[in-house]
């Protein structure tokens, strides 16, 4: 993240724990927005925009070839580091790229 201009989007890079983590805290609120029960749930690809907090992007798998994106803000700590769903794009592949979603 150290190459990111603040403001900037990072490159796409594979998840880890933590951006999984991120993305579970929400997955009742993207089942809520959808409408849809997720058996499948597991983040594969992110990618984050330091702002006031954090803005992240997410390329989630929900079935054998579907996906979803979703879009989550992180506060700062010290704002109490709360999260907030910004958005869900439904319909994805595997091959679609990860954009931030226009709200």
């Amino acid at each position: 993240m150290a190459d990111i201009k603040h403001g900037g989007w990072s490159h796409t890079m594979y998840t880890d724990k933590e951006t999984q983590w991120i993305c579970d805290q929400v997955r009742s609120l993207v089942q809520g927005k959808t409408n849809k029960i997720y058996q499948e749930y597991r983040a594969v690809l992110s990618r984050n925009q330091p702002v006031k907090g954090t803005n992240y992007l997410f390329q989630v798998r929900v079935g054998e070839r579907s996906y979803i994106h979703v879009q989550v803000y992180q506060a700062l700590p010290c704002d109490g580091g709360h999260l907030e769903l910004k958005g869900v794009q439904e319909d994805k592949t595997q091959d679609h790229p990860l954009e931030p979603i226009s709200n």
